[in-house]
């Protein structure tokens, strides 16, 4: 495969998966206000809807993974644009909450076959071991979809409304995302065996860690780690400026420093993409996981001025994050049957993500600033899982 020729995959693929992440995810955050007031429900009600379509995407996750297993990644999102456009239709014509979760619902069924499983496993399948590289790109070109996308809905709600909003999305969808995944290649068998990048121990194999049939545990504990991850991820986004407030600063400084997350997880990933592209997945995977922790224990143990290093050292752990997520399942099981193993993997972290806003949202509100002490505690939870799985005999030998 020429480089040019996959450099311009990576960018058609991050372009898609940009659009999908931020009418989708990100889409709650600009409209929940106004679609509350003309549904004459609550914003709660709204994020709930939300929260449905999250969990609906659990359960669609492996499903979704293993048809790209066997059709490749082409044909389902392709399927995805069109999920996501009749569900943004639907969203748009809501009159109350019976259509809006009946949207949201169709909206999660969209998510689990179209934001960044589907892509990392369309990745695999095209590129085998070969896809960590591939599968940091997309990361760096869709990690700008809440920096594009809230300005975008504001200002289409701001022109048109919340559901004339909606309907733009929906039309981008069919006349710029389904041409984009149209165009991607259609992919060969799913690889089988191919030599694994260095692991922990370099002589060890995932097909020869197959074959023993020990992936109980591996899986059990990149479950766990995904899951912490991404309650931590989810509640810092829904939270991160009262969680900042809560430590003393002004709402201005706040917002001025949660807006730094991004651009920390991008810049991240370009570590990723240079230096430690030469590392082991699970060892950065190691220091992303203690990266928020240990910002969170300098805020509370320093107060306000270390605000700027837990922003910023949280992003960029993030950032790091998004990618073992399709790196870590990779290098430790191989590519062969990816798509449906990385829906399996997913399932704990999207039931976690649905009820992260929540979960932490409570823990403000009786705990102040100490709340991090919630998110630190996960993620140090995590930690010693990647920890157990560096170790774990049942991997690596």
């Amino acid at each position: 495969m020429l480089i040019s020729h996959r450099t311009s995959v990576v960018a058609r693929l991050g372009t898609a998966q940009t659009l999908a992440w931020a009418s989708s995810y990100y889409l709650p955050a600009m409209l929940a206000t106004a679609m509350a007031a003309d549904l004459s429900v609550s914003v709660t009600t709204v994020f709930a809807a939300f929260s449905f379509a999250l969990i609906v995407s659990a359960v669609f996750g492996r499903w979704a993974g293993q048809l790209i297993d066997h059709h490749g990644g082409r044909p389902v999102l392709i399927g995805t644009n069109l999920l996501f456009a009749a569900g943004l239709l639907a969203l748009s014509l809501a009159q109350g909450p019976v259509l809006l979760f009946l949207a949201w619902g169709l909206i999660g069924v969209a998510m689990a076959a179209g934001l960044y499983d589907a892509a990392f496993a369309t990745l695999v399948r095209l590129y085998g071991h070969d896809a960590r590289s591939s599968i940091t790109g997309i990361t760096l070109i869709a990690g700008f979809a809440s920096t594009v996308g809230w300005p975008l809905t504001a200002w289409l709600e701001l022109e048109f409304g919340w559901r004339g909003a909606c309907l733009c999305w929906a039309g981008l969808h069919l006349l710029l995302g389904l041409p984009l995944n149209a165009s991607l290649p259609r992919s060969v068998a799913a690889p089988d065996v191919s030599p694994v990048v260095a692991a922990v121990s370099p002589t060890a194999a995932p097909e020869a860690a197959r074959a023993s049939g020990a992936t109980f545990w591996p899986t059990v504990l990149l479950s766990l780690v995904f899951a912490v991850t991404w309650f931590t991820s989810t509640a810092m986004a829904a939270h991160l400026p009262s969680l900042l407030q809560a430590h003393g600063l002004t709402l201005a400084a706040a917002l001025a420093l949660a807006a730094l997350v991004g651009p920390a997880q991008v810049a991240a990933r370009l570590l990723e993409f240079g230096f430690l592209r030469k590392v082991h997945p699970l060892l950065s995977a190691q220091l992303a996981t203690a990266a928020h922790p240990l910002g969170a224990v300098l805020l509370m143990v320093v107060g306000g001025p270390a605000a700027l290093l837990f922003t910023v050292l949280h992003g960029a752990g993030n950032g790091i994050l998004t990618i073992a997520k399709g790196t870590l399942p990779l290098v430790i099981f191989g590519p062969k049957g990816y798509g449906a193993r990385q829906g399996l993997l997913m399932v704990p972290a999207r039931v976690a993500q649905a009820f992260a806003p929540l979960v932490f949202g409570l823990a403000i509100d009786r705990l102040g600033g100490s709340a991090l002490w919630v998110s630190t505690g996960v993620g140090l939870v995590g930690l010693a899982a990647l920890v157990w799985l560096q170790r774990s005999g049942s991997v690596v030998r």
